[in-house]
């Protein structure tokens, strides 16, 4: 029972980084796609809700991929895949339980929604392995 709480407060911790890295990340997209504030827009919660969330999955994956080895001797390679893999399915958690109200396309919101979830929990899972290791 002390391992499962372990890995469940290491989920939750990777989570909780995740999300604060994340969050001034959105802000400073937000200033790149609303320079003058036009939106209404929560930037810090744009980027820290997925961010909690891709850290949560990509520690779920990796303790399903990775059982029984440390997370430091694991290949950058593999890790980035599985951050990649913990990307994607966060990033069709929105489409899966809703339809998209914007006028965009559908296959253009689902391509810019999932890509950037993706290419930002893949460059995590990697920045994360390379802080265990030092």
């Amino acid at each position: 029972m002390k391992q499962w709480m372990r890995r469940v407060r290491g989920a939750l911790l990777m989570g909780l980084v995740w999300a604060l890295i994340w969050a001034p990340a959105a802000v400073l997209i937000g200033l790149i796609i609303d320079p003058d504030g036009s939106m209404d827009e929560m930037w810090p919660a744009i980027g820290a809700y997925p961010g909690f969330i891709g850290g949560v999955a990509f520690s779920v994956v990796l303790g399903i991929a990775a059982r029984h080895r440390r997370f430091e001797e694991l290949s950058l390679g593999k890790v980035a895949a599985w951050g990649a893999l913990a990307g994607l399915l966060v990033g069709s958690i929105p489409f899966a339980i809703g339809d998209p109200t914007s006028e965009v396309p559908v296959w253009l919101l689902a391509t810019v929604v999932i890509g950037s979830i993706t290419l930002l929990t893949t460059v995590s899972a990697a920045a994360s392995l390379l802080l265990a290791r030092r």
